[in-house]
């Protein structure tokens, strides 16, 4: 079994920035696609980064391409999420998932082959 602890959310004001954290145990995450997934009130769960077992290939959803990073420290089996120019329309509970799948595309453009769940953490933007 692998556990998915997120941390890093809280309020922060448009335009502002947070750095969501993903601290995996039970399983080296090195082995594991990973991935960030939101679902704001009333919305249904939308993929939001994902990136490869190696950190090599990432993949963003559109509408944060080139404000959010996802980035990966195998050594600490820890994902990040650095988010940049924050938005109102980002406010989201924020989940971290992983996936044993090869190809953790996949589950970033499906939003199947996820094997773990962390619990989330809340992210909100006041305009």
């Amino acid at each position: 079994q692998v556990q998915l602890v997120e941390s890093g959310g809280g309020l922060v004001q448009a335009g502002g920035s947070l750095r969501l954290s993903c601290a995996a145990s039970g399983r080296t995450s090195s082995g594991l696609g990973m991935g960030w997934f939101r679902q704001a009130a009333g919305k249904e769960r939308e993929s939001v980064a994902a990136i490869s077992r190696s950190g090599s290939n990432t993949y963003y959803v559109d509408s944060v391409k080139g404000r959010f990073t996802i980035s990966r420290d195998n050594a600490k089996n820890t994902v990040f999420l650095q988010m940049n120019s924050l938005k109102p329309e980002d406010t989201a509970v924020y989940y971290c998932a992983a996936t044993t799948a090869y190809n953790s595309y996949a589950m970033f453009s499906t939003g199947n082959y996820i094997d773990y769940w962390g619990k989330g953490t809340l992210v909100t933007v006041s305009s």
